[in-house]
């Protein structure tokens, strides 16, 4: 830095010491290499923990009634935990008595016994026969004496009424605690059928704290986002924004509402079930607990592996979706060069990762899941076997044995299930790390700040003194070097300059956008950034090139440049804006929508109503940036007087390429390499011959030569006659209504007085046609779509019909389990009851067999579900995933034009309804097969033991299945609910951070802030009503499970006792229809999901069914060239091959500069040095060798890190290496510089040379040599032919050529 030269730093708040100035003696130069300070941030970044958040931290947003909230539902949560060991109490006792009474009855079966005053003797007077002598064995028993059991005294229907009475009293208990709780998915574990628990609750007060809590987190985060300077945006993508809104914020959601709950009533469960283990019996405890740790790791490893797989799964999908979103987006651009196959192979790629990740994660689940179910059994086994030794040394009751096992199993699987929640506290403090720091983070420059200056008085001097900059993005680019220029209040002055020279830096460092590194800014002498900056910027009325339109009315984007403007004063500002005519002309006039990003105005219309905007505002500083280079020269002649009156008595800094346009500018700074090298009026600085001088002369010349041809050709005016051309008449059949909304031409009046009958006759007709056809299409709702047949949705998946085979064999063999579960279960208690030592043991050895037979089957069945169904699944989400994007990509341009067909619209189809097509196929049918097998085995097993026992339990089903329905049914629309509101918050969000430049130089932040406010109370309201609602239906649901239970155990008691029905039917039949109940359940989830993918799937196929108007995929068509052919009859990808294209607002997609100039030819591999040729015919070879990384420097988010004129000349590169027969330039050097445009120009009159060129353009000098100029008006041509006859004929064209608009 040159010596004497000032440093300011970050100005301090008011009122504290401002030790802002540092002078240093260090050299510096333009564009010098330093290390990035950005490098240096990210180093330091990658050294920190990507958590920095305690778990307790996630609650700082909590009051005092959350907190109050939150210690309720942790008790719920304790007590639903404890619920379910101690239940097993009940359950233990409840056996024994079965099994008593079952031995009571057995030992009086023998004859030779009886009940004598409530105990079992043998008879009196009982003498042994010969037989039993003869057996030896039977008749020595009778001088055993028999064990003291008591008779006589059990009545089991009493029991059973008691034990009902228990269960119905905690089913009241679990209802007012369901209440606040909600059901998760069940737990892939039946033991707990029997005794109607759920183990994977929701605690509703935690849910609505974290409502609460997530609703000022994103509040709070917005927020803040929108009051960061917009450098910090510069180093933040937008998309990786409204992620951080979206996905982060519900993973916080995660982290502090139903995982906490679930975890303290998992590890709850855990405690009392490893509690009643060792209490009621340490030896068996210490056995299982051997294999316990099996079933935790396995739980937790699968939990961990499937978030893992899971995680990279969407990882894959959201690439496919930026792809997608990125190709749509630019749709346009992709199909003029042909691209849409290597698009369609592009976002494949990442399908193929995503598919990979999918089938493995399907893999791994049917792995562990068939794991555990074998370890399980496997414990049942060890469990049974060890255990009955122990009943059969009369140290443990069969209830015991019940009682341990189930709960320490229970207790050990709960510890296993509790790691998701772990991973889902990780994954909620990682998130909450970025949400929380951005939060905390102060901004550089904060736009809603209420400190600062506001002067009494604004003369509107504007200095800058020795100002320093460079982007934070790339720091290492030197843009502004030592700049100290002055702007002296209601003067003009113009910037000009090459491009990145700095002079839009300059205007954005006026709006306080950015603070310069080194010197300042300052308006009247006060530095700004101790001015307010709300204050600051509502002074301050700008205008830029390409103009930032919001999703409104044209009347409300106008109203946006000032709150509470009138009606009145709006048209005011249209008429000085040259826009009125326009919009009267439009049927709804200034309630006309302008579309998302003002897509449905024309380039010129939306510069008109940002001028408008920028006029309405009475701003004291006036910016322009380049304000009317979308306009054709009549309208910017117009609205360019309609600036020089309103800057009048106001600064006003304009910049321009169209330098007759700052010609009466009071002062011209010339700027070059980031400096004010020369300043001074025009004639000052022609004589000087500097930079402008440069620009001036070079930019003259072609003006010069055609002005000179209009004078030549006035002169000789009898020369016109002859070179007459015919008009509009001859162009009749021309005329075509577009389905976009276009104006009138501003050019109508220039149309011969012979002409205007029929142009007043064409044109409004033709406007008037194509809005009407447009306005019904916005009106139109979306279409009622027929669910799709199943067939077809099959037909789709048949090529992997070998896996769904081999998938629905596993799965009914495993929906069969539990229901053998049920048998070998009640068998097992039946064992208990035979007095028969041998035979006991004989018995449980061969159950326990059983047991780790049908654990192997589980094992391997398991497996081949998981994999079979996971592979059907995923390819058939990949396949509907690529034709759904080929076919998008394969609709003409107008389909898109369609406010349905937006690429957000059309990427969240894409990623919606191909996923949820799985749920008529794929792995959902793996669950139905299996759970109609669970129901139709478990239906058998009951009515074939016990028939009316099973009537009695089915009552009971009805209920349950109402409180489910009602409950999907309820939290179906909640959801709907929510996704409405959640995207109109998205859609506020999405465009306000996309345009937030536009909105801070509006200084509307706050509006957009308290728009987005406003869509979250939906939600937040949903949320209460939600867990209202969802709470009182589990109660329900648990509730008469209970009943169930109650009423089921007590006619089992009175058909033990008076039918004789023995007491392991009831366990089984209960056992198995609960067991079928939960298959019921979980196939009625299915039925939502059913639906949804036959109607995913009907709209998809009307997607693929619809036959575009224009086929890009057909090779049918004849292979000339035009030529005297219909456009119609020619073969779309041969045509399109053939064509090259540079338009006035060129789109780059995110990769290198190299890969952009390449896609200009998708049909073969274009080599480094071809690339490197086109470049330099396109000007842009020496930009491109300054960047550190050359060809491979990445372009950004549509181009956002180079300058408009680096864009376009990377955009004619694109075109050039095309080597197209047809070149279309669409206003092709509109961006850039006069030195440069001149420089392209020559490369374009090269490049066209043998090759059919069409120009647009509004600079008539760079047609002026054209071998035909056409003159349109109104969607028809109005006159047509060379330079010199058009001006002979001193029509329309030569009105242009002559007016006193600018003619550069």
């Amino acid at each position: 830095m040159p010596v004497g030269s000032v440093r300011l730093h970050s100005i301090k708040k008011l009122g504290q010491d401002n030790n802002a100035y540092d002078v240093t003696d260090e050299p510096t130069s333009y564009m010098t290499m330093t290390t990035s300070p950005k490098d240096d941030q990210a180093k330091n970044k990658a050294e920190q923990p990507a958590i920095r958040i305690g778990f307790f931290q996630l609650f700082r947003f909590a009051s005092k009634r959350d907190v109050l909230m939150m210690v309720v539902g942790t008790l719920c949560a304790v007590l639903h935990g404890s619920a379910q060991p101690l239940m097993l109490l009940v359950f233990g006792m409840l056996t024994d008595t079965f099994i008593d009474y079952d031995i009571e009855l057995n030992e009086l079966m023998d004859d030779r016994k009886e009940c004598l005053n409530n105990t079992i003797r043998w008879r009196q007077n009982l003498t042994a026969t010969t037989q039993d002598w003869t057996n030896g064995s039977s008749a020595w028993e009778l001088f055993k004496p028999l064990q003291n059991r008591t008779c006589g005294i059990l009545d089991i229907e009493y029991e059973m009424t008691n034990f009902a009475y228990y269960y119905v009293g905690i089913g009241i208990a679990v209802f007012m605690l369901g209440y606040f709780q909600f059901p998760c998915l069940k737990a892939p574990c039946s033991l707990d059928t029997s005794m109607g628990f759920n183990s994977r609750p929701k605690i509703s007060l935690w849910v609505t704290s974290a409502a609460r809590q997530v609703q000022i987190i994103r509040k709070l985060y917005f927020g803040r986002v929108m009051r960061m300077e917009i450098g910090w945006f510069d180093c933040n993508s937008v998309g990786e924004l409204n992620t951080r809104m979206s996905d982060d914020i519900n993973k916080i959601n995660d982290a502090i509402a139903d995982q906490v709950s679930i975890f303290i009533q998992r590890f709850t469960t855990f405690v009392c079930g490893f509690c009643m283990g060792f209490i009621g019996g340490w030896k068996l405890t210490l056995v299982i607990l051997a294999a316990s740790p099996l079933i935790g790791l396995g739980a937790g490893l699968m939990a961990l592996s499937v978030a893992r797989l899971t995680g990279m799964e969407l990882q894959a999908y959201a690439k496919a979706g930026a792809v997608a979103d990125e190709v749509l987006s630019a749709i346009r651009t992709v199909a003029a060069f042909g691209g849409e196959l290597k698009e369609v192979e592009r976002y494949d790629r990442n399908l193929i990762l995503a598919q990979r990740w999918g089938i493995r994660k399907g893999l791994i689940m049917g792995f562990f899941t068939g794991y555990m179910w074998f370890i399980i059994f496997l414990c049942y086994a060890l469990a049974f076997w060890y255990g009955s030794g122990l009943v059969l040394d009369l140290e443990y009751t069969p209830g015991t044995l019940l009682q341990v096992f189930f709960g320490v199993l229970i207790g050990a699987m709960n510890l296993g299930q509790a790691s998701p929640c772990l991973e889902a506290f990780a994954s909620g403090r990682g998130a909450a790390t970025i949400i929380f720091e951005t939060i905390d983070r102060v901004p550089e420059i904060d736009c809603m700040s209420e400190s600062g200056y506001k002067l009494d008085r604004v003369k509107g001097d504007i200095e800058f003194h020795n100002v320093t900059f460079h982007y934070p993005a790339r720091p290492e680019v030197k843009i502004l070097d030592q700049l100290s220029v002055a702007v002296k209040t209601g003067e003009t002055t113009a910037f000009v300059g090459p491009s990145g020279a700095g002079k839009s830096t300059a205007v954005q460092l006026i709006q306080r956008f950015y603070d310069p590194k080194e010197g300042m800014v300052t308006l009247d002498g006060h530095d700004i950034r101790g001015l307010n900056i709300q204050w600051l910027r509502s002074l301050i009325g700008i205008v830029e090139q390409e103009p930032v339109l919001f999703a409104t009315t044209i009347a409300e984007n106008i109203r946006y440049g000032r709150p509470g403007v009138s009606m009145d004063d709006i048209i005011a500002a249209a008429k000085e804006a040259n826009a009125y005519s326009f919009i009267m002309d439009l049927p709804r006039r200034f309630e006309t929508p302008v579309g998302e990003g003002g897509g449905q105005m024309s380039g010129g219309q939306k510069q008109r109503i940002a001028i408008a905007r920028a006029l309405v505002r009475n701003p004291r500083l006036l910016l322009l940036d380049m304000a009317t280079s979308a306009l054709d020269n009549e309208s910017e002649a117009t609205v360019q007087r309609a600036l020089d009156k309103v800057r009048q008595g106001r600064t006003t800094i304009s910049i321009a390429h169209r330098l007759s346009t700052i010609r009466n500018a009071d002062v011209i700074v010339g700027f070059e390499h980031g400096r004010a090298v020369e300043r001074g009026k025009h004639e000052v600085l022609m004589e000087r011959k500097g930079v402008y001088f440069t620009l001036v002369t070079l930019q003259s010349q072609g003006d010069k030569a055609l002005n000179e041809k209009a004078r030549q050709m006035a002169e000789t005016e009898e020369d016109s006659v002859s070179m007459r051309l015919s008009r509009a008449g001859s162009y009749r059949a021309s005329l075509r209504a577009s389905i976009r909304q276009r104006s009138r031409s501003q050019m109508s009046h220039l149309i011969p007085e012979s002409l205007v009958p029929m142009a007043g006759e064409l044109g409004p007709r033709a406007y008037s046609v194509s809005h009407a056809d447009k306005t019904q299409v916005e009106e139109e709702e979306e279409e009622p779509v027929e669910p799709a047949p199943v067939a077809r949705i099959l037909k789709y998946n048949s090529p992997e019909w070998p896996y769904m085979l081999f998938g629905s064999f596993g799965a009914a063999v495993n929906g069969g389990v539990n229901p053998v579960y049920s048998l070998l279960f009640s068998q097992i208690l039946a064992t208990f009851s035979i007095q028969d030592p041998d035979k006991q043991e004989r018995e449980i050895n061969g159950i326990c067999m059983f047991f780790v037979v049908v654990g192997l089957l589980s094992f391997f069945t398991q497996i081949i579900q998981g994999y079979s169904f996971s592979k059907s699944g995923e390819l058939l989400t990949r396949r509907l995933r690529r034709l759904g994007f080929r076919a998008m990509l394969g609709q003409e341009i107008g389909w898109f034009d369609d406010h349905r067909n937006s690429p957000g619209a059309l990427t969240t189809r894409l990623a919606t309804d191909a996923s949820q097509v799985q749920g008529a196929t794929g792995s959902q049918i793996g669950m139905i097969v299996n759970s109609l097998t669970n129901i139709g085995v478990s239906l058998i097993i009951s009515f074939y033991f016990s028939w009316k026992l099973t009537m009695v339990i089915l009552c009971f089903l009805p209920f349950i299945a109402l409180s489910g329905g009602f409950q999907a049914k309820m939290l179906t629309g909640f959801a709907k609910q929510d996704k409405v509101a959640m995207e109109a918050a998205g859609r506020i969000s999405g465009e306000a951070l996309n345009n937030i430049r536009t909105i801070a130089g509006l200084g509307k932040e706050s509006t957009f802030v308290e728009m987005y406010n406003a869509q979250l109370d939906g939600p937040y309201h949903a949320a209460i009503q939600k867990a209202h609602v969802y709470g009182a239906c589990y109660g329900f649901s648990q509730c008469v499970v209970f009943l169930a239970n109650s009423a089921s155990y007590r006619f089992g008691g009175y058909l033990v006792k008076h039918e004789g029905l023995h007491f392991s039917m009831v366990f089984r039949v209960i056992s198995a229809i609960v067991t079928s109940g939960t298959a019921l359940g979980r196939a009625s989830s299915y039925t939502p999901e059913y639906a949804k993918a036959k109607i995913s799937a009907a709209r998809f196929f009307q997607l693929l069914d619809k036959v575009p108007k224009i086929s890009v995929y057909s090779d049918k068509g004849e292979k000339w060239l035009i030529d005297g052919h219909e456009s119609t009859r020619v073969s779309v990808p041969f045509l399109r091959s053939k064509i090259g294209i540079v338009s006035q607002e060129p789109i780059l997609f995110d990769c290198s500069i190299a890969d952009n100039i390449r896609y200009g030819d998708n049909a073969r591999e274009i080599s480094m040095n071809d690339v490197m040729a086109a470049a330099k015919k396109a000007q842009l070879h020496s930009f491109v060798m300054a960047l550190p990384e050359k060809y491979e420097t990445h372009v950004g988010s549509q181009g956002s890190q180079l300058s408009r004129g680096q864009k376009q000349r990377i955009a004619i590169a694109r075109a050039i290496i095309r080597d197209p027969k047809i070149l279309l330039l669409d206003e092709a050097t509109s961006a850039l510089d006069t030195e440069s445009e001149k420089t392209v120009q020559e490369a374009l009159d090269k490049a066209r040379e043998g090759r059919t060129c069409i120009v647009i353009a509004h600079r008539l000098s760079t047609i002026q040599n054209s071998d035909i100029i056409a003159v349109m008006a109104r969607g028809f041509v109005i006159e047509k032919g060379p330079h010199d006859q058009l001006m002979a004929l001193k029509g329309a064209y030569y009105k242009l050529v002559t007016t006193g608009a600018p003619i550069s």
